[in-house]
């Protein structure tokens, strides 16, 4: 039990971080729409003739990630730039999930347990885990906790009109 509580402590800040990335988008979904929501690959299909990441994934969402990710960061007392990174991360993450969504032909907005959480935690996790002193299975670690975080939040969401699904 004494490893699962150090294990918990040692990924506070990144798990922090990115339910911040997470859930950065999902607000300023809910507090302005469709505005300044202009899509990442601008309708772009690829050679499959599916879209490219799909409309749901914007500049807009992608800039409020990142940048909420750093005040996050700064709040927590790391460096600003760590936190811009690590959003960045997230959000590619994130954008290479909903690549291969599409190539598996999932809509927009569908269901894919795993698919939809693993990269968006993994690659900041993976990549910075030097950064934030983390081995291997606390990365691991971190990624399972996110999504256990992410699909238990999730439906909270909805019932509180933040999310659009309940997943």
């Amino acid at each position: 039990m004494e490893s699962l509580w150090v294990n918990v402590m040692a990924l506070w800040q990144p798990l922090l971080l990115l339910l911040v990335a997470n859930g950065a988008p999902i607000l300023a979904h809910a507090l302005l729409g469709r505005r300044f929501d202009a899509p990442l690959d601008r309708g772009g299909r690829f050679f499959d003739g599916r879209p490219l990441l799909g409309p749901r994934k914007s500049w807009r969402g992608l800039i409020v990630a990142v940048f909420a990710t750093a005040l996050c960061s700064i709040l927590l007392g790391i460096s600003g730039y760590l936190g811009l990174l690590f959003g960045l991360l997230s959000m590619l993450g994130d954008m290479l999930a909903s690549f291969a969504k599409r190539r598996l032909a999932i809509a927009p907005q569908g269901r894919a347990p795993g698919l939809d959480q693993i990269p968006e935690a993994l690659l900041p996790l993976w990549l910075l885990h030097d950064t934030f002193a983390l081995d291997y299975g606390q990365v691991v670690f971190g990624v399972v906790l996110f999504m256990l975080l992410e699909m238990s939040f999730s439906p909270l969401l909805y019932r509180w009109h933040i999310r659009l699904r309940p997943y």
